[in-house]
């Protein structure tokens, strides 16, 4: 899927949480989740417990066959039992889940960051299939197929009678067997055929790395999949070699991944032996140390992390340890705050199920997860951690630092949120399809870090949109619409009705300048998408720099000695 670049966010960002609500209609579902429960626990309670499990596996296999026999419409044995399952595991937490055989592969793809492909990425755009990214070196690139390509046709099946489920599996399959795409290009009338074959694709953990400044290494770390470590490892060592005295490790974005990775890639920064991090949970099989065994890569170069609230799991356990022990300034926006710990275990007829078994803890003993699944409110909803609660905590060096609510940086900075304005032209395609259009009119390569589209060009893109349809409502819109709603209850929208209907006209007609007067953050996504066309992922990502507030001030952090130190508490 395409995505705005990490450091604009949308409202609702990363990980989703989500409450079932507690209503009538769903009596049976939560009978059948709360005997699921039971069903679960007989692997791990004690002896006394094995009446009340059988008992309640007794209710709901009479209660599901009258159901199933009674009910006035026909009933799907399969969906009532996995909405049963689902409802289930979401009243524990949001990342206990159950994952069918037929999905099972999708999961294996994002714990191993592998699979069987031709290597793009494509996204919906307005009922069209578009090729988003080509991933550097694999049979998509080779094979010319390009980012704006519109896909018709996979093996001669038209993707119009498919949903994008199925059109995604599609794509991908057994390493060594054939696919074909067909697919429209701009500026080109007659459809074209391209053929491949699919190979073993290996999404990188460290997509970009690379000098921001004459002395500064930039890493761009997305995900803990495994070699995670590996791929940081060489980076580091390839930057030290073109001269960093200095390395940015940017977690933005990074839901998080494998533990062990984690503890490997915070021991290329802390010496052997150290404790990374604790984990705590019921069984005491699960309660664990997680030391450093290895040689550290460098303890010396200073270090900058950049996080956001997309920073997550296996992102702030890095970001925590190198900030106990006071390794590395932390610059960005608090954490995600998710201090669980998951496993999977196979489940008959090939399924799996995703556990919560612990909470984590890092070195100073901090805890950082943020809201509390186990108290819940009477109407099922999930609370924070309040302040009053947090406990303080020192780092190595005798800094203060808090748990319950993810990693507090040391510098805090303010990630912008795009206008509702960007975020329909991002969804809807509109700036994707202007940038292959330059793309095509332009076909000198431009330069990835430098490139910025002039005041002319931000006319064209203006006066390309006229035609389009991007209506919308924006914020303060819907805030009128609600004043009005109450004014018609209160019985004053008649007196109101003159003053609001000025304002909803001002409204609408400063609307009309809107393109000119949110220019910036939407030039900036246009050139990320033009330069995505001549250099791909890594082009994208350095486009972003010139920019990018925070990589700014993570640079200046480490070219000041005096300041960092002081961050740190180094005497």
């Amino acid at each position: 899927m395409g995505k705005l670049p990490n450091h604009i966010l949308f409202p609702l960002y990363c990980v989703a949480t989500f409450e079932i609500p507690y209503t009538m209609n769903k009596k049976i579902i939560y009978i059948f989740s709360a005997l699921f429960f039971v069903a679960a626990l007989s692997f791990t309670k004690p002896a006394e417990r094995y009446f009340e499990i059988a008992k309640n596996l007794d209710i709901f296999a009479t209660l599901f066959k009258e159901v199933n026999a009674l009910y006035v419409d026909e009933v799907n044995p399969n969906k009532l039992v996995r909405t049963g399952i689902d409802a289930m595991l979401t009243s524990l937490d949001p990342y206990t889940n159950y994952i069918p055989e037929d999905e099972v592969e999708d999961f294996r793809t994002t714990n191993t960051g592998q699979y069987g492909g031709i290597g793009a990425i494509t996204r919906e755009i307005r009922n069209r299939t578009v090729v988003t990214m080509i991933m550097e070196g694999y049979g998509a690139q080779k094979g010319g197929l390009k980012i704006g390509d519109e896909i018709i046709k996979i093996d001669d099946i038209d993707l119009s009678k498919l949903t994008r489920e199925e059109s995604g599996q599609l794509m991908k399959g057994q390493v060594g067997t054939p696919v074909s795409l067909t697919i429209k290009r701009f500026g080109t009338e007659e459809v074209i055929k391209l053929a491949f074959k699919r190979e073993k694709i290996k999404l990188n953990n460290v997509p970009y790395f690379g000098m921001v400044d004459h002395d500064i290494g930039y890493v761009r770390l997305t995900d803990f999949t495994p070699d995670a470590a590996k791929e940081v490892k060489n980076a580091m060592m390839v930057l030290k070699e073109q001269g960093a005295r200095g390395l940015i490790l940017d977690l933005r974005g990074n839901p998080g991944g494998l533990l062990i990775e984690a503890v490997n890639i915070s021991n290329l920064f802390i010496q052997k032996g150290k404790l990374v991090v604790s984990t705590k949970g019921k069984i005491p099989e699960n309660n664990l140390n997680y030391e450093t065994l290895n040689v550290p890569v460098d303890t010396e170069t200073p270090v900058s992390i950049l996080i956001n609230r997309g920073s997550a799991s296996a992102s702030e356990i890095v970001a925590g340890t190198l900030q106990d022990y006071d390794r590395a300034v932390v610059i960005g926006e608090k954490s995600y705050g998710k201090g669980l710990v998951q496993v999977s275990r196979p489940l008959s007829y090939n399924s799996q199920l995703k556990v919560t078994t612990a909470k984590y803890y890092t070195p100073t003993g901090r805890c950082i997860q943020v809201l509390d699944y186990t108290h819940r409110r009477e109407d099922g909803s999930v609370g924070s951690l309040p302040d009053s609660l947090k406990k303080s905590f020192r780092t190595t060096n005798g800094r203060t630092v808090y748990d319950g609510g993810g990693i507090d940086p040391d510098i805090k900075t303010e990630t912008p949120e795009a206008h509702v304005l960007t975020q329909v032209l991002f969804e809807k395609g509109f700036l994707f399809d202007f940038a292959a259009e330059y793309a095509f009119r332009h076909t000198e390569a431009v330069d990835a870090r430098t490139f910025t589209l002039s005041n002319e060009e931000y006319q064209q893109f203006i006066t390309w949109m006229k035609d389009k349809n991007y209506a919308y409502k924006s914020y303060l819109e819907y805030q009128m619409q609600q004043l009005s709603e109450e004014a018609k209850k209160e019985k004053y929208y008649s007196e109101l009705k003159g003053q609001l209907d000025q304002i909803s006209a001002r409204i609408a007609e400063s609307k009309k300048n809107e393109l000119i007067l949110y220019k910036d953050e939407i030039k900036m996504l246009l050139e990320e998408e033009i330069v995505s066309r001549y250099h791909l992922e890594k082009g994208s990502i350095e486009s972003r720099f010139k920019y990018d507030e925070d990589v700014k001030k993570a640079t200046a952090v480490l070219h000041d000695s005096t300041y960092y130190k002081k961050l740190l508490n180094i005497q």
